[in-house]
């Protein structure tokens, strides 16, 4: 469906062309497969583009099964069933929810050099990810920025399952999503190439971003 994560951000951005150089617009991207897609978004419509970053939680013996996701403003959403099936105590969890604040501490010096997550009170945000499946982390994210007032929340999807993404639109302003696969195997499905994005890339892609929307503001 999508050659790549920037051909998805391409197909997105035709989707949200009333927000073009909206001054009062963010997009906010889940790093790492997020910033791609979001970058595309933000050079296309002239809209600044920043992280918001959201950490997966598993176990060691699954660490592609959800069990929940942690925000970097503090959000925990857990999914009871996946809690339960793996029989995981408080010590347990706490465990795991402090592994991945040390990561999300690590990615805010690096990616954004320690700044906080830029004020949303009163702006309209644009959420990015490269697509979701279980939306743990996706749905702890959606939590974390609606306790920080946006005026309105867009979500921007490229693929995913019909279920997650029914919850998706009962939490949000408005769902922009391009493809509902039926089966839905995973997201990487979807993509020709989908080859992982490394840190190196988020940072460059966040500063092109940047130097991007400067230059834009220069000659217009």
């Amino acid at each position: 469906m999508f050659r790549d994560r920037g051909h998805a951000g391409f197909s997105l951005a035709k989707q949200l062309n009333a927000y073009r150089a909206d001054p009062n617009t963010v997009i906010l991207a889940l790093p790492r497969g997020g910033v791609a897609v979001g970058y595309e978004i933000s050079r296309t419509l002239h809209l600044p583009l920043d992280v918001f970053i959201t950490r997966k939680l598993s176990t060691p013996e699954n660490p592609e099964y959800a069990i929940g996701a942690v925000s970097e403003t503090g959000a925990i959403y857990l999914n009871p069933e996946a809690v339960d099936a793996f029989q995981l105590s408080h010590d347990d969890l706490e465990g795991l929810i402090q592994a991945q604040r040390r990561e999300i501490a690590r990615r805010q010096t690096l990616y954004r050099q320690g700044r906080p997550v830029p004020a949303l009170t009163d702006r309209r945000v644009i959420l990015v990810d490269d697509g979701i499946a279980t939306g743990s982390t996706f749905f702890a994210t959606i939590e974390a920025v609606t306790e920080l007032s946006p005026r309105r929340l867009i979500a921007a999807i490229p693929v995913g399952p019909r279920e997650t993404l029914t919850r998706v639109k009962s939490l949000v302003d408005e769902l922009v999503v391009l493809e509902v696969p039926d089966p839905f195997i995973a997201v990487g499905a979807a993509y020709q190439d989908f080859t992982q994005v490394e840190d190196a890339q988020v940072v460059a892609l966040l500063k092109a971003a940047q130097d991007t929307l400067f230059q834009q503001s220069a000659y217009s």
